[in-house]
């Protein structure tokens, strides 16, 4: 080991004049100070300084060779990746340091990129340098928008997507779906129709891969036709239009079942009277007396179909007298079931009669005395169905439970802003419907937003925004500090980057 207290010899690195000014420098292999190697090199010679870039001003798309059309955004990395590739062999010449955009008006049709680049000059000194390549955009629309501004209703592929229900709850969520994945981005037309909604491309393999996505996430069948519209018999090509009808089968989240005896069968005598909890590619179904579930597959439903024998647009309010816990907690699909004996009655029975009902349910883990919970009044409905005829001896409870209530504390905070939102399509709305149907779709909407609010795991596959326009009361707070469910602010995303000009594009929902 070396003493400590041995001397060293500091080194020093010595100075040279620069050959051309004088200047004292550190050597280097030409011997010359930055400013005059810079005078006499110029690395930057025989590089691309002025470019020429095809902008389509429909899209906002850019021209690559030979057929591809790149969208990107002013400013971004996707445009800056595409100036670079338009310099060719830039890095087979020089060494690429850094990459930046220089501000230009926005309407001078100019895209200005500071380069800055390396290169080995005279005996092994590199030199850095700096310059601005300037790109001059031509407005050039794209094959997809020449097509739709001659004529927009020029459409090549229709998705028909339908469900053949009461309510547009499934579409709510849906839109949502497609919204965050962006399944509809090349959708050259959107348009709601009653129990559904059309979707319009310009190209065949765009709509299979819509109806694919849509396949994945919801219980689908469809089939596809196709209309000839024009020949040309000289060189055999054949122009077709083709439609694709996607029919979402008719079972919703929250709906009673009675399943027919063979469907029961196959899963294992499950029910038959069973609630529908989760609805995605798979049917989740559970039994509310015994906690058993399963899950119902596309091909199993579409082999033997079935209705529900109650909806979500049938339910009545009962008021919670006692609660009786029967077994412990269970887990299914990411949600807990725990089974108790209640005892409830009608929120409307309330000072007209004494109709008290003992009946079990899974909302266990939920429930207390005084709470309010949503179901079907089985006592007092009279159902016409044929699966149900089909059970001999089956008795149906009096009522069966399906969700915890908060009515009587959102009507303290009704007519008041949430601090999010979602985003909407942009799709063609039939203005020739009367007030009612509106009325009827703002009711519904707003109850998917409850169910938001409400269930977890509803929102977890969706993206929420946080509403710029919300402003939070210190008196409704404490007014209304009650265990109502809401969103929270750590599951918001920031639009931030949203300019207020897609914001109307995009038609945001409070």
């Amino acid at each position: 080991m070396a003493d400590s207290s041995m001397f060293t010899v500091p080194q020093t690195i010595g100075h040279i004049l620069c050959c051309k000014c004088g200047v004292p420098i550190v050597p280097n292999g030409a011997n010359m100070c930055v400013t005059c190697l810079r005078s006499e090199v110029d690395i930057t010679e025989g590089l691309k300084k002025h470019v020429i870039i095809m902008h389509c001003p429909e899209c906002d798309s850019y021209f690559e060779p030979p057929r591809t059309w790149i969208k990107a955004q002013l400013e971004s990395k996707e445009l800056l990746k595409f100036c670079i590739g338009k310099l060719g062999d830039l890095t087979k010449k020089v060494r690429l340091v850094d990459a930046s955009f220089v501000w230009t008006e926005p309407h001078s049709k100019r895209i200005k990129v500071k380069l800055t680049v390396q290169k080995e000059v005279l005996h092994g000194a590199i030199l850095e340098q700096s310059y601005i390549v300037e790109y001059v955009q031509q407005d050039h629309m794209c094959e997809s928008c020449t097509r739709i501004q001659a004529n927009p209703d020029q459409w090549v592929a229709a998705v028909q997507l339908r469900q053949h229900v009461s309510h547009r709850r499934t579409f709510f969520y849906l839109e949502q779906l497609i919204l965050k994945h962006g399944a509809a981005s090349q959708a050259i037309k959107i348009k709601q129709v009653d129990e559904g909604i059309d979707f319009f491309f310009a190209n065949r393999s765009h709509a299979m891969r819509f109806v694919d996505f849509v396949g994945k996430v919801s219980p689908l069948r469809n089939r596809h036709d196709k209309q000839l519209v024009s020949h040309d018999p000289k060189s055999n090509n054949y122009n077709y239009k083709y439609t694709f009808s996607a029919e979402i089968c008719p079972i919703c989240r929250e709906d009673l079942i009675c399943l027919p005896p063979k469907v029961a069968a196959s899963l294992g005598n499950l029910g038959p009277i069973v609630i529908c909890t989760k609805v995605m590619d798979r049917i989740a179904l559970l039994d509310p007396f015994t906690l058993r579930h399963c899950f119902l597959s596309a091909d199993q439903y579409w082999r033997v179909p079935f209705k529900s024998l109650f909806t979500s647009r049938q339910f009545v309010e009962y008021i919670v007298l006692d609660v009786e816990p029967v077994s412990n907690e269970v887990d299914f699909g990411g949600s807990k079931y725990k089974l108790a004996d209640v005892q409830v009655a009608r929120k409307s029975d309330f000072g007209r009669n004494d109709n008290i009902f003992y009946v079990r349910t899974h909302l266990g883990h939920l429930l207390n005395p005084g709470d309010y919970a949503l179901g079907y009044d089985t006592y007092g409905a009279n159902s016409n169905d044929m699966e149900l005829d089909k059970y001999r001896g089956l008795t149906l409870p009096e009522a069966i439970l399906v969700k915890k209530s908060y009515g009587e504390k959102r009507e303290k905070k009704r007519g008041k802003a949430r601090r999010w939102k979602l985003k909407s399509l942009d799709m063609e709305v039939d203005e020739s419907k009367g007030r009612s149907d509106k009325d009827k779709m703002a009711s519904e909407y707003e109850e998917f937003l409850r169910d938001l609010e409400e269930n977890p795991e509803l929102r977890f596959n969706i993206s929420l925004y946080r509403n710029r326009e919300y402003e939070p009361s210190e008196i409704a707070s404490m007014t209304t500090g009650e265990d109502l469910p809401s969103v929270p602010l750590e599951e918001l995303l920031a639009d931030l980057d949203m300019s207020d000009e897609e914001d109307e594009e995009n038609g945001m929902r409070d």
